[in-house]
């Protein structure tokens, strides 16, 4: 499984002032709805818990949790409940009343973001293997804190789609990475790839 590049239209910069402008910054921005500044704030809290935890396949679950927030954030500033999408974004996802089959997050997000395609993939790869570990399946450390550095990733980018600015005051989320074990049960002498 290969991770997503960044491209020039969704690589968010650092920047030495407080706050960063995103792409675009000219143009008027709708408000962000709270409902999204929460999603935004537990997707920061889930990648700061899984920097804090020691065992990795907690690690992969909360960094994949972050990730999950993050797209979700972004689906409920652009999607309105009649479907007509927010200002500016002339895209929307239909969240009327009929009932139709349960959609995951990583299917919706290439409907309402088209450049977040390659990301839903990735991480609808990793929303397998979360299932798995959450199974009892094993996972490496390195495996974990690859996630973790693609979640973190891919807030910023979220947070720059929705013109908001970051506060560089706070150090990036990977500062605070404790170290990690293996997950799920081992035996002595037994390295290798779990499942």
């Amino acid at each position: 499984m290969s991770m997503p590049m960044r491209t020039p239209t969704s690589t968010p910069t650092r920047r030495t002032s407080t706050t960063s402008m995103p792409a675009g910054a000219g143009r008027p921005r709708a408000p962000v709805a709270s409902t999204s500044l929460d999603l935004l704030d537990r997707s920061r809290a889930s990648l700061l818990q899984a920097c804090r935890t020691g065992d990795a396949g907690e690690r992969y679950v909360e960094a994949h949790l972050g990730a999950l927030r993050a797209a979700a954030a972004l689906l409920a500033a652009r999607s309105l409940p009649n479907g007509s999408g927010s200002p500016g974004t002339g895209r929307a996802i239909r969240t009327s009343t009929t009932r139709s089959r349960p959609r995951s997050v990583w299917e919706l997000l290439p409907r309402v973001a088209p450049e977040l395609t390659e990301w839903a993939a990735f991480f609808a790869a990793s929303a397998r293997r979360r299932a798995a570990i959450e199974r009892g399946g094993r996972i490496t450390a390195r495996e974990s804190d690859d996630l973790l550095r693609q979640a973190e990733n891919f807030l910023e980018i979220v947070q720059d789609l929705l013109g908001l600015p970051r506060d560089t005051a706070l150090a990036p989320i990977s500062r605070y990475v404790a170290p990690v074990s293996w997950s799920g049960a081992s035996s002595a002498g037994e390295s290798g790839r779990g499942t």
